[in-house]
């Protein structure tokens, strides 16, 4: 076995600034940027910095956090300073780390196949066999190309003496790929001078490669693989990248309930049915994979999956098993296994780390405790204690705990990190991550990377969190290289796209939703902008008491307002319904659900439908609180633009796929619920009628029609006529019938052709319905209780629609036929 580490932390050092050397000069590298940035002038440069806060915004990059406040998604930041590295260090970087990324998929291979290496001596036994990153069940599982690292990601510090150190190996899913394509792109549209000044290498290439080493993955024998990415959900903090790779390499963006396992093969369930699976890119940790015969308690892997892996029938990248090597405790060995196994020495050196597991590294731990950060050896992130800060008790605890169980720790000397300029004219430490991709025969690195701008005193949890700031990092080209501007990243070719008919049900039911919920949002707020309407018009005599009675019968307030002062009663229940978090009938409930629904399906949506859903609820955004009527009406206005552009979008530019099918299904549902609901409660009212029907044809956005067909007054049976029976209206409930009646026609029989079949009959039941009031002129001005019974009805047997189609395509469940 080789010796622990010899060399020494550089304490009280100076840590290393990347911008400028000791005698205060700028660095040759950075001339050009820092020349460039002065030109622009500190104004003009916050307005980049906010323009580029505003792309970032409306693009919808975030990173899903949990902490003391709750569950919320922190928004990405980015410093516009980005961080230079010349071609000669990149270089020696780029070198360091294909060799690192080749030792370690060695490293991979050997131990979950013949295991020589602890047979030799190079790795104790104690540290494969204790370690919780070691899955006995994927023991001697076949490797397609014994690539067990498809990516790899190394997170690397610069001491005080100018050296970079990997701080960690990111084997499992290391995240971050997707936030360094967002970084460039924001920078490319922000600091284009900058861009073309010093031309960083582009990304597009590495990306080319990494697709094409996927493809090579597929079982042998398939032309054209189907590839996915499993991502463990929108709760997750790199969520947003899981989105965008699948939507940027043409991979379906797939969660565990969406795939099962027959036949020892993996399998999508879409809408047509079962569809196989040929390569999954995971961003699930490998214990979480598969609870049947790894952890039993995930909620997030696909039972089966390691039985499949092992039968050669799918893929994972990367491959199971690979957190093994995360944990800090291989660093130490890695130096005497690249003689052994490449033939070379280690280029690129890890922070001295010792692990306690050996005798002699456990004393030498022990002697230098004040001096060093001890952590978990047998996880690869976890929390970090500085014994010489602690109080005597609590060293002594420590050295108890390190004592009894000396394998699960190690003891690594504290590195200072370097320090880079940011935006606002500070200096940051930070903390460096660079991906290396496999590209089918070769590891490549992809030329550029993310650097985190850190808390030192956080060092020690090594978890680079993705909430926090953060820079892109350019790399130089070499001098008289020619490079392409990064001003985009390309995709792959056409023929690596999904079909557009594998819609995972899961994605499809999350359509349907996000269409309900946005048309039951406008709703809401066409009724609360005409309620706030009568509110502000002094000639409305006894309106406001006639809309608050129709906001009780429409369950948006839960008690009758005050008659005598009906008008405040009112006021107050309107911001309410628009500004209380708490109201579960309100606007800001309804943007929660609109946001996570999204959020979902992010992968279907485009750039701009995208930027349209972010403004809905920035534009929502107003304080809680008594506000003024101004404000709530103004808010009011701003959200029905914003749905009517996120409704343009949807109808202009989505393609007629079966998820566009299931996302205006939603829609005329909830339209056809909501304008049922809205005249039976106005028909139920004790005020005078005639008092709700100008609000009624406002609601609807058909003043001006029946204005137009009429030339008089609103009276009752052409209001309802309008709102009810007219095909030509959009707003109309027939108008709906007909649509619902349209999509059905278009949807897949899938397993259940029965299901569909019934479903189509119970929507012809509605329309005969429908024909029969027309034809027999049952609306009239005298028949307003057996309207709005009738009304009453027909929304029920619309939402026993809505739950005919949950059970037939999203819970899969045959119905019965009555």
């Amino acid at each position: 076995m080789p010796a622990s580490p010899g060399t020494h932390s550089e304490a009280g050092v100076p840590a290393w600034d990347e911008t400028r050397a000791a005698s205060g000069e700028v660095r040759p590298h950075w001339k050009t940027l820092m020349g460039s940035l002065e030109a622009l002038g500190r104004e003009e440069l916050a307005l980049r910095v906010e323009n580029g806060r505003r792309i970032l915004r409306e693009h919808g990059v975030s990173a899903f956090s949990a902490g003391p406040s709750g569950e919320r998604d922190e928004p990405w930041e980015l410093d516009l300073i980005p961080l230079l590295l010349p071609a000669e260090e990149w270089r020696g970087l780029a070198a360091g780390l294909v060799q690192r990324a080749r030792l370690l998929n060695l490293v991979l291979g050997d131990l979950h196949g013949v295991q020589r290496l602890i047979r030799d001596g190079f790795i104790p036994a104690p540290l494969i066999y204790a370690n919780p990153g070691y899955l006995r069940a994927c023991q001697a599982v076949r490797v397609p190309g014994n690539t067990y690292l498809q990516s790899y990601a190394a997170d690397l510090a610069r001491g005080p003496d100018g050296v970079w150190r990997v701080l960690a190996d990111r084997t499992q899913a290391p995240a971050g790929l997707g936030f360094i394509l967002e970084n460039r792109g924001v920078l490319s549209r922000v600091l284009p001078e900058a861009v073309q000044a010093l031309r960083p290498r582009a990304l597009s290439e590495a990306l080319r490669i990494c697709h094409d080493g996927l493809r090579r993955l597929a079982p042998a024998g398939t032309e054209n693989p189907a590839l996915a990415l499993l991502t463990p959900g929108p709760r997750n903090e790199a969520y947003f990248e899981h989105a965008y790779l699948a939507r940027l390499l043409g991979l379906t963006l797939v969660e565990g309930a969406d795939l099962t396992v027959r036949d020892r093969r993996v399998w999508l369930k879409t809408l047509e049915g079962l569809r196989p699976v040929d390569v999954i890119v995971r961003r699930v940790r490998d214990a979480l994979c598969d609870p049947l015969s790894l952890r039993g308690d995930s909620l997030l892997g696909v039972p089966g999956l390691v039985e499949a892996t092992r039968a050669g029938r799918v893929s994972v990248a990367n491959a199971l098993g690979c957190g093994l090597v995360e944990s800090p405790a291989f660093m130490p060995f890695l130096p005497a296994l690249a003689p052994h196994l490449l033939g070379e020495d280690l280029k690129l050196q890890a922070v001295d780390t010792w692990w306690c597991g050996q005798a002699r590294e456990r004393r030498y731990v022990e002697a230098h405790l004040d001096e060093m950060l001890l952590r978990p050896a047998l996880a690869a992130a976890g929390p970090q204690a500085r014994p010489g800060s602690l109080s005597k008790a609590a060293r002594e605890e420590a050295l108890a705990r390190l004592r009894e169980r000396p394998h699960e720790f190690v003891g690594q000397h504290e590195i200072a990190l370097s320090r880079a300029q940011t935006d606002d004219e500070s200096l940051q430490p930070i903390v460096l991550r660079l991906f290396v991709l496999f590209g089918g025969t070769d590891y490549c690195v992809l030329p550029g990377g993310i650097a985190r701008l850190m808390d030192q005193d956080a060092l020690g949890t090594f978890a680079l969190a993705l909430t926090g700031g953060s820079k892109d990092v350019w790399v130089l080209p070499e001098v008289g290289q020619e490079t392409e501007l990064p001003h985009a990243v390309a995709t792959p070719s056409a023929v690596l796209e999904r079909m557009a008919s594998d819609l995972p049900s899961r994605t499809a039911e999350n359509l349907f939703w996000l269409g309900r919920y946005a048309e039951r949002l406008e709703h809401l707020v066409r009724v609360c902008r005409s309620t706030a309407h009568c509110l502000g018009n002094e000639s409305a005599n006894g309106r406001p008491a006639a809309m608050a009675e129709l906001l009780l019968r429409l369950k948006f307030t839960t008690r009758p307002a005050n008659a005598p002062a009906a008008p405040e009663a009112l006021q107050a229940n309107l911001l309410a319904l628009l500004f209380d978090e708490a109201h579960t009938a309100g606007a800001r409930q309804l943007l929660k659900r609109i946001h996570t629904t999204s959020f979902s399906v992010r992968d279907r949506l485009s750039a701009d439908t995208w930027r349209i859903l972010n403004r809905l609820g920035a534009d929502a955004c107003q304080p809680s609180g008594r506000l003024p009527l101004v404000f709530a009406s103004a808010a009011l206005h701003t959200l029905v633009l914003d749905l009517a552009a996120f409704s343009g979008m949807e109808m202009e530019n989505m393609t007629r796929g079966h998820g566009w099918i299931f996302l205006n299904l939603g829609r005329r549902l909830e339209r056809g619920i909501g304008m049922a609901r809205l005249v039976e409660g106005a028909l139920r009212c004790a005020a005078p009628r005639e008092l709700l029907l100008e609000p009624l044809l406002e609601m609807a956005d058909s003043t001006m029609t029946y204005r137009r067909r009429y030339f008089a007054e609103p009276r009752l049976a052409g209001v309802l006529d309008l709102l009810l029976l007219d095909p030509a209206n959009p707003r109309a409930l027939a108008f709906q019938l007909a649509i619902l009646e349209r999509h059905l026609a278009g949807l897949p029989e899938g397993p259940n052709p029965e299901g569909l079949a019934e479903l189509k009959r119970q929507l012809g039941l509605l329309v005969q319905k429908l024909d029969r009031v027309r034809a027999e002129k049952l609306i009239r001005d005298d028949s307003t209780d057996e309207t709005a019974d009738w009304l009453g009805g027909l929304a029920a047997e619309l939402g026993s629609l809505s739950d005919l189609l949950t059970h037939l395509y999203f819970s899969q469940v045959a119905p019965r036929a009555s």
